[in-house]
């Protein structure tokens, strides 16, 4: 297409598995963290829970949760932020981020579930929720939301298969057409759900105000969760971009190229916003519950490197790199970010969590425990891979031209 060979699979040749299997170094890693990943799955759904990982009565929730859930879902919020530019705030020229933003939004909460299972006692039981609601739990609600808003971003995500599929099974372009006309009402729904549920994984630590660490610990903090994800789906968003530039850059069109910086510096002006609000609630917040006192311990300091380090130099950095049209600055911004999501979400989850308890009963991720994760992110990237190689994500279709206008 254009000035690149991008490689659209025909009626006759529907696959393109030639990247995916070809023996490159980074194939070879792949093959060998999902093969012993599927092992350490084996031993988990067989010898229990107990087998592989440290948790216990103190420490119900660990790396599974801290990381695959907690990091996924908010990570996971650039799908709403992008959709809502796009097609409810009539930003179309953040068209061509749109799609991937979508795919990486549906690729997460998917594989949030997935990681799920392995943490649940008995995983079988997923689906009781549906059938023994319990109304008044932030738990259900959580599960009910992701369970919905996932089924939204299936929806959304769709039409990019049904365009892949459309030269073998036409009858799937009238599914596309449907997708089409109620993009904007999905879109609405998927933001009002992800308000929801990203705010209530923080109400979640709502009810261990003497296990949380006071620095972390307010009853803000489902506040402190949304406002968070919005900063993180503009984060990602920037680095999911920067990643594919690197690894699939032959799958993007010219008209993908040409708006991607115009994406990255006006998604850095928007992060660096929402970190300095973040930042400033968290310091009011901080004095509002009269928490000074505990800044000149260890756990203060940490606090502080967490603000300093992984938000505020973030919002600076994206500040300085938009005003400059600096794409380099606001990409190595975005990695700053990101790793501030997760800094606090571990924060919260693990090491400020049972802060009280001595050293010896604390909780630690088992070897097995980060290799499972290890094995939910690589399956990610290579769902991802596949899509991309087989799906107009990073081009447009050039049957379907005029959906992209």
């Amino acid at each position: 297409m254009e000035n690149h060979s991008i490689v659209i699979p025909t009626r006759e040749k529907m696959f393109n598995m030639g990247p995916l299997l070809k023996p490159t170094l980074g194939n070879i890693i792949t093959w060998i963290i999902l093969a012993v990943g599927l092992v350490i799955t084996i031993i988990r759904f067989t010898q229990g829970i107990g087998s592989v990982a440290n948790l216990d009565d103190n420490q119900p929730w660990g790396m599974w949760i801290g990381f695959d859930l907690l990091c996924g879902v908010c990570l996971a919020a650039g799908g709403y932020f992008t959709t809502v530019a796009c097609y409810v705030m009539g930003m179309k020229h953040f068209h061509s981020a749109a799609r991937p933003a979508v795919l990486t939004a549906f690729l997460g909460y998917l594989f949030v579930v997935v990681a799920l299972l392995y943490d649940l006692g008995h995983p079988l039981r997923l689906p009781y929720m549906f059938f023994f609601p319990g109304a008044t739990s932030v738990l259900f609600e959580v599960g009910l939301c992701v369970a919905t808003y996932l089924t939204v971003l299936f929806v959304e995500f769709s039409v990019a298969p049904c365009e892949w599929l459309a030269s073998r099974f036409p009858i799937v372009l009238k599914w596309r057409t449907f997708v089409n006309k109620i993009n904007i009402l999905l879109t609405i729904f998927g933001v009002t759900l992800s308000t929801l549920h990203q705010s209530s994984l923080g109400s979640l630590y709502l009810i261990c105000p003497g296990k949380l660490h006071p620095l972390w610990y307010s009853p803000f903090i489902p506040m402190f969760f949304f406002v968070s994800s919005m900063a993180a789906g503009a984060s990602m968003v920037i680095l999911e971009g920067f990643f594919a530039h690197k690894g699939v850059h032959q799958y993007m069109d010219a008209t993908h190229l040409r708006e991607s910086d115009n994406v990255i510096l006006s998604f850095a002006k928007a992060a660096s916003f929402i970190l300095m609000a973040y930042f400033m609630l968290k310091f009011i917040d901080m004095l509002v519950q009269n928490n000074m006192q505990y800044l000149m311990t260890g756990y203060g300091a940490w606090w502080l490197l967490e603000m300093f380090g992984f938000v505020l130099l973030p919002a600076l950095l994206y500040a300085k790199g938009s005003r400059d049209g600096n794409v380099k600055l606001c990409q190595y911004a975005s990695m700053n970010a990101v790793a501030g999501i997760v800094f606090n979400r571990f924060n919260i989850c693990m090491v400020a969590f049972n802060y009280q308890l001595p050293s010896a009963e604390r909780y630690f991720p088992s070897i097995w425990e980060i290799m499972i994760s290890v094995f939910v992110v690589t399956m990610i990237v290579t769902a991802y891979r596949f899509i991309v190689y087989h799906m107009p994500i990073l081009y447009e279709h050039p049957n379907f031209k005029e959906a992209h206008h």
